[in-house]
Protein backbone atom coordinates (compact mmCIF):
# COMPACT_ATOMS: atom_id res chain seq x y z
CA UNK A 1 0.00 0.00 0.00
CA UNK A 2 1.77 3.43 -1.04
CA UNK A 3 1.37 6.61 1.00
CA UNK A 4 2.46 8.29 4.04
CA UNK A 5 0.91 7.37 7.48
CA UNK A 6 -1.73 10.51 7.21
CA UNK A 7 -2.98 8.61 3.68
CA UNK A 8 -3.86 5.62 5.49
CA UNK A 9 -5.18 6.15 8.00
CA UNK A 10 -7.77 8.50 5.30
CA UNK A 11 -8.52 5.63 3.72
CA UNK A 12 -8.78 3.30 6.53
CA UNK A 13 -11.30 5.17 8.21
CA UNK A 14 -12.97 6.03 4.89
CA UNK A 15 -13.33 1.72 4.52
CA UNK A 16 -14.79 1.28 8.04
CA UNK A 17 -17.74 3.91 6.92
CA UNK A 18 -21.51 1.59 7.70
CA UNK A 19 -24.98 2.15 7.38
CA UNK A 20 -27.95 0.34 8.17
CA UNK A 21 -28.79 -1.93 4.56
CA UNK A 22 -31.42 -2.26 2.89
CA UNK A 23 -31.45 -5.11 -0.02
CA UNK A 24 -33.61 -6.45 -3.16
CA UNK A 25 -35.18 -9.58 -2.78
CA UNK A 26 -34.58 -9.93 -5.97
CA UNK A 27 -35.72 -7.29 -9.23
CA UNK A 28 -39.40 -6.78 -9.47
CA UNK A 29 -40.17 -7.96 -6.13
CA UNK A 30 -40.59 -6.01 -2.93
CA UNK A 31 -37.05 -4.40 -1.32
CA UNK A 32 -37.26 -6.24 2.07
CA UNK A 33 -35.04 -4.95 4.99
CA UNK A 34 -31.92 -7.11 4.91
CA UNK A 35 -31.05 -9.45 8.06
CA UNK A 36 -27.81 -10.60 8.25
CA UNK A 37 -26.30 -13.06 9.88
CA UNK A 38 -22.37 -13.16 10.94
CA UNK A 39 -21.14 -15.29 9.63
CA UNK A 40 -17.26 -14.71 9.76
CA UNK A 41 -15.35 -14.01 12.40
CA UNK A 42 -17.11 -12.83 16.20
CA UNK A 43 -13.81 -11.53 17.01
CA UNK A 44 -14.43 -8.30 14.48
CA UNK A 45 -17.33 -7.55 16.31
CA UNK A 46 -15.48 -6.85 19.88
CA UNK A 47 -13.49 -4.03 18.57
CA UNK A 48 -11.56 -2.59 16.24
CA UNK A 49 -11.19 -4.51 12.80
CA UNK A 50 -7.27 -4.91 11.83
CA UNK A 51 -6.60 -5.83 8.66
CA UNK A 52 -3.63 -8.22 9.15
CA UNK A 53 -6.00 -10.86 10.72
CA UNK A 54 -7.73 -11.52 7.24
CA UNK A 55 -7.23 -12.43 3.47
CA UNK A 56 -10.37 -12.60 1.93
CA UNK A 57 -11.32 -14.60 -1.07
CA UNK A 58 -13.99 -15.60 -3.18
CA UNK A 59 -15.72 -18.23 -5.38
CA UNK A 60 -18.35 -18.38 -8.07
CA UNK A 61 -19.89 -22.17 -8.26
CA UNK A 62 -21.17 -22.25 -11.92
CA UNK A 63 -22.91 -25.10 -11.37
CA UNK A 64 -25.02 -24.24 -9.12
CA UNK A 65 -25.96 -20.21 -10.35
CA UNK A 66 -29.64 -20.29 -12.14
CA UNK A 67 -29.51 -16.45 -13.55
CA UNK A 68 -32.07 -14.84 -10.80
CA UNK A 69 -30.10 -11.55 -11.01
CA UNK A 70 -30.78 -10.77 -7.07
CA UNK A 71 -27.04 -10.27 -6.61
CA UNK A 72 -26.48 -7.86 -8.67
CA UNK A 73 -29.79 -6.29 -7.64
CA UNK A 74 -28.54 -6.53 -4.41
CA UNK A 75 -25.19 -4.85 -5.18
CA UNK A 76 -26.82 -1.61 -7.01
CA UNK A 77 -28.87 -0.87 -3.68
CA UNK A 78 -26.56 -1.54 -0.96
CA UNK A 79 -23.64 0.40 -2.98
CA UNK A 80 -25.75 2.88 -4.34
CA UNK A 81 -24.92 2.07 -8.43
CA UNK A 82 -27.23 4.39 -10.63
CA UNK A 83 -30.42 1.75 -11.47
CA UNK A 84 -30.43 3.99 -14.43
CA UNK A 85 -27.58 3.73 -15.80
CA UNK A 86 -25.74 0.51 -17.78
CA UNK A 87 -23.27 0.21 -14.72
CA UNK A 88 -22.32 -2.62 -12.52
CA UNK A 89 -20.64 -3.61 -9.72
CA UNK A 90 -21.14 -7.62 -10.40
CA UNK A 91 -23.14 -8.96 -13.07
CA UNK A 92 -24.53 -12.05 -14.45
CA UNK A 93 -23.57 -13.24 -18.03
CA UNK A 94 -25.22 -16.03 -20.02
CA UNK A 95 -23.46 -18.41 -22.32
CA UNK A 96 -25.08 -20.39 -24.84
CA UNK A 97 -23.00 -23.14 -26.77
CA UNK A 98 -24.89 -23.62 -30.26
CA UNK A 99 -25.29 -27.19 -32.01
CA UNK A 100 -22.95 -25.29 -34.73
CA UNK A 101 -20.79 -24.60 -31.92
CA UNK A 102 -21.57 -20.40 -32.08
CA UNK A 103 -21.26 -18.96 -28.16
CA UNK A 104 -23.84 -16.76 -27.58
CA UNK A 105 -22.82 -14.24 -24.81
CA UNK A 106 -25.56 -11.78 -22.98
CA UNK A 107 -26.42 -10.15 -19.97
CA UNK A 108 -29.22 -8.23 -20.53
CA UNK A 109 -29.11 -5.05 -17.31
CA UNK A 110 -26.49 -7.18 -15.91
CA UNK A 111 -28.93 -9.84 -15.54
CA UNK A 112 -31.22 -7.95 -12.89
CA UNK A 113 -34.63 -8.70 -14.90
CA UNK A 114 -33.35 -12.16 -15.61
CA UNK A 115 -33.00 -13.63 -19.48
CA UNK A 116 -35.63 -14.09 -22.35
CA UNK A 117 -35.74 -17.28 -24.33
CA UNK A 118 -35.35 -15.96 -27.78
CA UNK A 119 -33.53 -18.96 -29.06
CA UNK A 120 -35.00 -22.22 -29.95
CA UNK A 121 -34.12 -25.23 -27.09
CA UNK A 122 -33.46 -27.30 -29.72
CA UNK A 123 -30.74 -25.43 -31.35
CA UNK A 124 -28.76 -25.03 -28.02
CA UNK A 125 -26.12 -27.50 -27.14
CA UNK A 126 -25.72 -26.47 -23.68
CA UNK A 127 -26.23 -23.66 -21.34
CA UNK A 128 -25.10 -21.87 -18.16
CA UNK A 129 -24.68 -18.78 -16.33
CA UNK A 130 -21.90 -16.99 -14.71
CA UNK A 131 -21.61 -14.17 -12.41
CA UNK A 132 -18.50 -11.73 -12.72
CA UNK A 133 -17.10 -9.10 -10.97
CA UNK A 134 -13.97 -7.70 -9.98
CA UNK A 135 -11.53 -10.23 -8.97
CA UNK A 136 -9.16 -8.60 -6.34
CA UNK A 137 -6.35 -9.67 -7.86
CA UNK A 138 -2.90 -10.58 -6.56
CA UNK A 139 -1.02 -8.22 -9.13
CA UNK A 140 -3.43 -5.97 -9.96
CA UNK A 141 -3.22 -3.69 -13.26
CA UNK A 142 -5.14 -1.55 -12.04
CA UNK A 143 -2.76 -0.21 -9.09
CA UNK A 144 0.02 -0.44 -11.51
CA UNK A 145 -1.65 2.05 -13.69
CA UNK A 146 -2.96 4.58 -11.86
CA UNK A 147 -1.08 7.80 -11.95
CA UNK A 148 -1.78 9.68 -8.15
CA UNK A 149 -1.98 5.72 -6.45
CA UNK A 150 -6.23 6.12 -5.89
CA UNK A 151 -6.19 2.69 -6.49
CA UNK A 152 -4.69 0.28 -3.66
CA UNK A 153 -4.68 -3.35 -2.52
CA UNK A 154 -5.26 -4.12 1.23
CA UNK A 155 -3.10 -5.89 3.87
CA UNK A 156 -6.02 -8.15 3.31
CA UNK A 157 -6.36 -8.31 -0.18
CA UNK A 158 -9.01 -6.20 -1.32
CA UNK A 159 -8.43 -3.73 -4.34
CA UNK A 160 -9.96 -0.03 -3.20
CA UNK A 161 -10.49 3.24 -4.80
CA UNK A 162 -9.74 6.66 -2.65
CA UNK A 163 -12.29 8.22 -4.01
CA UNK A 164 -10.96 11.65 -2.77
CA UNK A 165 -7.25 10.92 -4.49
CA UNK A 166 -9.33 9.78 -7.72
CA UNK A 167 -8.53 12.46 -10.60
CA UNK A 168 -10.97 10.33 -13.13
CA UNK A 169 -8.58 9.71 -15.55
CA UNK A 170 -9.81 6.06 -16.31
CA UNK A 171 -6.64 4.58 -17.14
CA UNK A 172 -7.37 1.84 -14.34
CA UNK A 173 -10.77 1.43 -16.34
CA UNK A 174 -8.79 0.72 -19.38
CA UNK A 175 -5.83 -1.28 -17.51
CA UNK A 176 -8.44 -3.91 -15.72
CA UNK A 177 -8.47 -7.01 -18.16
CA UNK A 178 -11.93 -8.00 -16.94
CA UNK A 179 -14.22 -5.18 -17.59
CA UNK A 180 -14.73 -5.03 -13.85
CA UNK A 181 -14.53 -0.94 -13.63
CA UNK A 182 -16.40 1.95 -14.74
CA UNK A 183 -16.29 5.33 -14.77
CA UNK A 184 -19.30 7.06 -12.48
CA UNK A 185 -19.94 11.15 -12.72
CA UNK A 186 -22.89 11.60 -10.45
CA UNK A 187 -22.91 11.83 -7.04
CA UNK A 188 -24.03 9.37 -4.34
CA UNK A 189 -23.83 8.63 -0.72
CA UNK A 190 -20.21 7.04 -0.76
CA UNK A 191 -18.61 9.54 -2.90
CA UNK A 192 -18.63 13.17 -4.67
CA UNK A 193 -17.50 14.12 -8.26
CA UNK A 194 -14.39 15.95 -8.75
CA UNK A 195 -13.57 18.72 -10.65
CA UNK A 196 -10.20 17.39 -12.36
CA UNK A 197 -10.35 16.16 -15.85
CA UNK A 198 -13.88 17.08 -16.08
CA UNK A 199 -15.13 15.28 -13.01
CA UNK A 200 -16.50 12.05 -11.87
CA UNK A 201 -14.13 8.78 -10.43
CA UNK A 202 -13.62 5.25 -11.56
CA UNK A 203 -15.81 3.08 -9.05
CA UNK A 204 -16.20 -1.42 -8.89
CA UNK A 205 -16.62 -4.20 -6.61
CA UNK A 206 -15.40 -3.58 -3.32
CA UNK A 207 -16.59 -7.19 -2.07
CA UNK A 208 -18.64 -4.72 0.12
CA UNK A 209 -15.49 -3.30 2.19
CA UNK A 210 -17.89 -1.73 4.73
CA UNK A 211 -19.68 -4.82 5.61
CA UNK A 212 -16.64 -7.42 5.65
CA UNK A 213 -14.90 -5.31 8.00
CA UNK A 214 -17.48 -5.10 9.97
CA UNK A 215 -17.89 -9.64 9.94
CA UNK A 216 -20.87 -8.98 7.60
CA UNK A 217 -21.08 -11.13 4.84
CA UNK A 218 -21.24 -8.89 1.10
CA UNK A 219 -24.56 -7.95 -0.20
CA UNK A 220 -24.72 -10.25 -3.52
CA UNK A 221 -23.53 -13.20 -1.47
CA UNK A 222 -26.14 -12.39 1.09
CA UNK A 223 -28.83 -12.49 -1.53
CA UNK A 224 -27.67 -15.43 -4.01
CA UNK A 225 -30.65 -18.00 -3.36
CA UNK A 226 -28.98 -20.96 -4.90
CA UNK A 227 -25.47 -20.47 -2.89
CA UNK A 228 -23.24 -19.75 -6.11
CA UNK A 229 -21.34 -17.05 -4.25
CA UNK A 230 -19.67 -17.99 -1.39
CA UNK A 231 -16.94 -15.18 0.39
CA UNK A 232 -14.46 -15.96 3.24
CA UNK A 233 -10.90 -15.53 4.93
CA UNK A 234 -7.98 -17.52 3.26
CA UNK A 235 -6.34 -16.86 6.56
CA UNK A 236 -8.95 -19.47 8.17
CA UNK A 237 -8.37 -22.95 7.23
CA UNK A 238 -11.75 -23.25 8.59
CA UNK A 239 -13.47 -21.02 6.72
CA UNK A 240 -16.20 -22.04 3.55
CA UNK A 241 -13.60 -20.85 0.56
CA UNK A 242 -10.51 -22.85 2.25
CA UNK A 243 -12.83 -25.82 2.24
CA UNK A 244 -13.65 -25.49 -1.22
CA UNK A 245 -10.27 -25.10 -2.34
CA UNK A 246 -8.88 -28.12 -0.78
CA UNK A 247 -11.49 -30.10 -2.11
CA UNK A 248 -13.11 -28.58 -5.31
CA UNK A 249 -11.14 -28.31 -8.88
CA UNK A 250 -11.42 -24.25 -9.53
CA UNK A 251 -10.31 -22.26 -12.21
CA UNK A 252 -9.74 -18.22 -12.59
CA UNK A 253 -10.70 -16.15 -15.32
CA UNK A 254 -7.41 -15.41 -17.89
CA UNK A 255 -5.06 -16.86 -16.14
CA UNK A 256 -2.02 -16.44 -18.76
CA UNK A 257 -2.31 -12.70 -17.62
CA UNK A 258 -0.73 -13.55 -13.86
CA UNK A 259 -2.78 -10.94 -12.37
CA UNK A 260 -3.78 -13.95 -9.60
CA UNK A 261 -6.74 -13.39 -8.88
CA UNK A 262 -8.90 -14.14 -5.28
CA UNK A 263 -11.79 -14.95 -7.97
CA UNK A 264 -12.61 -18.56 -7.67
CA UNK A 265 -14.58 -20.37 -10.33
CA UNK A 266 -16.17 -23.83 -10.22
CA UNK A 267 -17.07 -25.71 -12.81
CA UNK A 268 -15.71 -22.96 -15.39
CA UNK A 269 -16.13 -23.94 -19.20
CA UNK A 270 -13.78 -23.71 -21.68
CA UNK A 271 -15.83 -21.30 -23.57
CA UNK A 272 -16.29 -18.77 -20.81
CA UNK A 273 -14.16 -15.40 -21.83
Amino acid sequence: MNGDLTMSISRREFTRIGCRVIIGAAAGTAIIESIVKNSLASEDKKGEYDWNEHYWGFVVDTTKCIGCGRCANACKLENHVPFDEHLYRTWVERYRVLKKEEVKIDSPNGGIDGFTNDIPKEDIKKAFYVPKLCNHCDHPPCVQVCPVGATYLTEDGVVLIDYDYCIGCRYCIQGCPYGARYFLAEETPHHKPHSVLGGGVADKCTWCYHRITKGLLPACVQACPAGARIFGDLKDPDSAVNKILDKERINVLKPDLGTRPKAYYIGLDREVR
